[in-house]
């Protein structure tokens, strides 16, 4: 598929994630214990062919930056495969200026020494698979200016808070993006996912650079829906958005249930990950596991029920631990009860004997914090 580059872009500022983006990116968020959540736009590239990817980041990038690397450990092609790690550079506090034209603008240069035809842009705030050499496909057969992923649902009231949607005629054409109000049960999300000539995609940033200062791809592309033709495309599958703190501890625990599980994981198209070198978990006598995921390298002692728990973990004798979504090299102590809460990595809870939250509003333990 070189006829195509990728993109995967930051989240915006409509997309807060409380707490946890005070130490990281989205895309650098732990997922199902040993993946992060930028492993899945990055894979969806890999298993499709594109094999130059661009990865932009503009805050607390060392996380996403360590974890990505060279990207050898994507599958990407190592002789005419590259991945970089581009930085929005600006010194500007205000995040009204910090979008991703901004980004582009300011990386304009990287685009001059790709030769390919088309470019393809994905979120880091969602997660999904999807092959985009149909994605590709559909669209240059449509012989559309522009053609956008969405995935209808029929829960918008409650979810995909920040997300924006498609309004979409008969013959699939985009009539005009909003945002998701919460108004409406059905209602297709836009998945933040385009292809388009990588000409006019400079066009657009070039446009919407003149325009407006705090301009996104997406306020571009919405003003141009009358002039140019911008097509939707459905998307199937499991998919779920990293768009606020409770949509990440849910995305989590859901997929405990393997029928959800098997509409994300396939045999023939495989996450990549960063992988490490640990002993599988120990599971000692009296300790009690039930539906669970636990990552490698963890000691379990206590009892687990309905969690994710990350790589080198510590569940010590007569713990209980419950709809917890848990970070790695963390350490529940002795008799802790933890119940409903996302614990961040290197957490140590042994003093407090009862942290539990409301099933509705999660709680949250900060990374490395002693409780």
């Amino acid at each position: 598929m070189s006829k195509a580059f990728g993109i995967i872009n930051f989240a915006g500022n409509n997309i807060q994630v409380n707490d946890m983006q005070a130490y990281r990116p989205i895309g650098a968020f732990s997922f199902l214990g040993r993946y992060r959540v930028i492993d899945f736009p990055i894979s969806n590239m890999s298993n499709s062919g594109i094999d130059v990817m661009q990865v932009y980041v503009r805050r607390k990038p060392r996380s996403l930056v360590e974890h990505i690397g060279t990207g050898r450990h994507y599958n990407i092609n190592s002789k005419r495969g590259k991945l970089i790690t581009l930085f929005q550079e600006s010194n500007i506090d205000n995040g009204i200026y910090n979008t991703d034209i901004a980004a582009y603008m300011e990386n304009l240069d990287c685009f001059d020494e790709i030769n390919s035809e088309y470019v393809v842009i994905a979120p880091s705030y969602m997660v999904y698979t999807a092959d985009y050499s149909a994605f590709l496909k559909t669209h240059i057969d449509s012989g559309a200016d522009i053609t956008l992923m969405y995935h209808s649902v029929d829960n918008a009231k409650d979810h995909f808070p920040n997300c924006q949607t498609l309004n979409i005629n008969k013959q699939k054409g985009v009539l005009s993006m909003e945002p998701n109000l919460g108004n409406a049960k059905n209602r297709n999300i836009f998945m933040d996912t385009y292809v388009m000539k990588k000409d006019l995609f400079l066009d657009l940033v070039q446009k919407a650079h003149k325009l407006s200062s705090m301009y996104t791809l997406a306020d571009i592309v919405n003003e141009s829906c009358e002039e140019l033709d911008v097509r939707a495309y459905p998307h199937r599958g499991y998919f779920a958005t990293i768009s606020d703190f409770n949509s990440y501890y849910e995305a989590n625990l859901e997929l405990i249930d393997l029928k959800k599980a098997t509409d994300l994981f396939h045999d023939n198209w495989p996450i990549y990950t960063r992988t490490n070198d640990s002993c599988p978990t120990q599971y000692f006598e009296g300790s009690k596991v039930t539906s669970s995921v636990i990552s490698n390298g963890c000691l379990i002692e206590g009892a687990v029920e309905n969690c994710v728990i990350g790589r080198g973990c510590t569940i010590k004798e007569g713990a209980i631990v419950k709809n917890c979504v848990i970070g790695a090299d963390v350490v529940i102590g002795k008799g802790v009860h933890a119940e409903n809460l996302v614990i961040d990595k290197h957490a140590r809870l042994i003093r407090g004997k009862r942290i539990i939250a409301s099933p509705d509003k999660p709680g949250y333990i900060k990374r490395g914090d002693r409780l």
